[in-house]
């Protein structure tokens, strides 16, 4: 199968369920209400800097990949790739395959999500909460088990890392970034200095990106960081232009963190890009659990580190104004995990001084990263 041209899936005579299909989609969109935008109670110490997160967990399906489900549906229906018993298959280490399920079901079609072998069991009773199948893989083979089983079943597979960049309409029609922009308007600083987003497949960075630069028209001063966790190509790929980059170990930080250079990657849209090691990432959700009152995934935590570097950096060289990143799912999912004691020795992170450096970033506006050379 050529995967960026698959068989079609219907004909004429389904163009009424197809139809009928979009309606669904398009209602589901119009019941829920935009995701918050969080303005966060910043220490005494930094008054004229601000952080946003934007609460992409509270979708129906709990996380930032509901928007990219539904993009990828309604892309899928359009092409004539999806008809009315069309078996989904995608390869998702969890979130993207909740969110898939969920509209998998809402029309009424068969859905089967291959993940990597360490996925959270909480992930997993998800997308069977929704009505859809998991088939556990080594990492490494998710994408060619997807294609196996697309071929074998005569479905589609959704192919998340080629087609995430491509789905959405990055110029408008409430997309995530025309939501934040439009959300930041009224406060102090409308044009967030930074937004601060994971990489995962590529396609929210993307959209973001190409989004913040149709609007340089309006002189939008924004500039787009993208984080990347350990054990993830991305951020050398930046570096580098290698896209046959590939590595063997597996990220620890669900949803984010590629073993190779995913096609939905877009790198001439980022501004910056910086790696944060997964300790931080852990102490980062563990830190703003008692700053926000409720538990955040991992790639949260990745984008909190970012966000705080950033801060502190604009601090240093007296550029006040603020910081947007994204809440991308609920820490929920994560109890037998990242907020595990005995999960995080087995991984043999030690988040003691990352946990002490954001105390003390809090209590006295000063950031020493632990390992750095100041």
């Amino acid at each position: 199968m050529d995967r960026s041209h698959p068989s079609p899936a219907t004909d004429g005579g389904d163009c009424r369920w197809t139809a009928e299909a979009i309606r669904a989609i398009e209602a589901d969109f119009n019941r829920s209400a935009d995701t918050h935008l969080i303005r966060m109670d910043m220490p005494e110490a930094w008054s004229g800097w601000q952080l946003y997160l934007k609460d992409e967990s509270i979708h129906p399906t709990g996380s930032l990949k509901h928007r990219l489900a539904r993009s990828l549906f309604l892309y899928g229906l359009c092409n004539g790739w999806i008809g009315p018993d069309t078996p989904i298959i995608e390869a998702s280490s969890g979130s993207t395959a909740v969110s898939e399920a969920y509209f998998a079901r809402l029309l009424g079609l068969r859905f089967i999500a291959v993940m990597p072998d360490g996925t959270s069991p909480e992930k997993i009773a998800q997308i069977e909460f929704y009505g859809g199948e998991c088939r556990l893989v080594e990492a490494c083979s998710i994408y060619d088990e997807s294609d196996r089983l697309a071929r074998e079943l005569g479905g589609h597979f959704m192919d998340q890392f080629t087609y995430a960049e491509r789905a959405t309409d990055w110029r408008g029609n409430n997309n995530i970034a025309e939501s934040l922009f439009s959300q930041m308007a009224l406060e102090s600083h409308p044009h967030p200095r930074w937004v601060v987003v994971s990489a995962g497949t590529g396609g929210t960075a993307a959209t973001i990106g190409r989004y913040m630069r149709i609007r340089c028209f309006a002189g939008c001063p924004t500039d787009l960081c993208v984080v990347d966790p350990e054990n993830s190509v991305f951020h050398d790929y930046y570096k580098t232009g290698d896209a046959d980059l590939v590595i063997s170990a597996a990220s620890r930080i669900e949803g984010i963190g590629r073993p190779r250079v995913e096609p939905s990657f877009i790198p001439s849209v980022v501004d910056r890009m910086m790696t944060v090691p997964d300790a931080a990432s852990m102490a980062a959700i563990r830190f703003l659990e008692n700053w926000l009152g409720r538990k955040c995934g991992g790639s949260t935590g990745t984008n909190l580190i970012g966000s705080v570097r950033l801060l502190s950096e604009m601090r240093e060289q007296g550029e006040r104004g603020s910081v947007v990143t994204l809440l991308c799912d609920d820490g929920q999912r994560y109890r037998e995990s990242y907020f595990d004691d005995d999960w995080l020795a087995a991984q043999q992170l030690d988040i003691k001084p990352w946990l002490a450096a954001l105390e003390q970033w809090a209590e006295r506006g000063v950031w020493d990263e632990p390992g750095s050379a100041k």
